[in-house]
């Protein structure tokens, strides 16, 4: 119950106070239980308003970016998503429930098996999560009605361009560490791409065996 009331907190005071309106984004965020997406040590701050360290120099998210990633998508319902780094899971149960299927991949194991078990436990049946190097998408299940990148890139990797569909989105960080935009941008009919600014941001870095990385330490 506490953590319920924590739930519906932070969607009021860190959301919907930050103009996020969509009432699936909203309802998404109410029950998809992020304490258990950290350690048990960290489960008081759950609910705050920061990211939080999930082990192998990655972190979580804060609520905010989550929301504001999965709004950005402008979801129906009925979509396929891909979404690039796996992470603590959190951002994929919340896109599960907005979306008929989601494929996510993560190159560390160790984290894609702890959120594969909470996937498990919360009765998620609509992931397909594979370890591997996300830089270069998921071929066989494209093209996606849109992508999301929860780990920054110094610019647009062309893969996901060419695995999205046409009208489709992809929400990706891009830029160097410390210094990212957030960029939705959209596969035209005529092979071209709108690119919009969305926000300035803050995420680890994608790396992948074909060099994807930040290159700013």
């Amino acid at each position: 119950m506490e953590y319920a009331i924590a739930r519906r907190r932070m969607v009021e005071t860190q959301i919907m106070r930050r103009n996020i309106t969509d009432p699936a984004v909203l309802d998404a965020m109410r029950k998809t239980p992020r304490h258990l997406f950290v350690a048990e040590g960290l489960r008081a701050h759950a609910y705050t308003d920061t990211s939080l360290p999930i082990g192998e120099k990655q972190t979580i998210s804060q609520p905010f970016m989550v929301a504001a990633m999965s709004a950005a998508l402008g979801l129906q319902g009925d979509e396929r998503i891909l979404e690039i780094g796996t992470g603590s899971g959190y951002q994929t149960a919340v896109l599960s429930s907005l979306v008929s299927r989601v494929y996510t991949i993560e190159r560390i194991s160790s984290l894609a098996g702890r959120a594969r078990r909470i996937f498990d436990q919360l009765h998620l049946t609509n992931i397909n999560l594979k370890v591997g190097d996300g830089t270069i998408g998921w071929k066989n299940h494209a093209p996606f009605d849109g992508i999301i990148v929860t780990a920054g890139a110094p610019e647009v990797p062309v893969e996901f361009l060419e695995q999205l569909a046409v009208g489709a989105p992809l929400i990706v960080p891009v830029g160097p560490r410390g210094c990212q935009v957030l960029l939705r941008v959209i596969r035209s009919e005529d092979g071209s791409y709108e690119r919009e600014e969305l926000m300035d941001c803050r995420f680890v870095p994608l790396i992948g065996e074909q060099g994807w990385q930040d290159n700013g330490d």
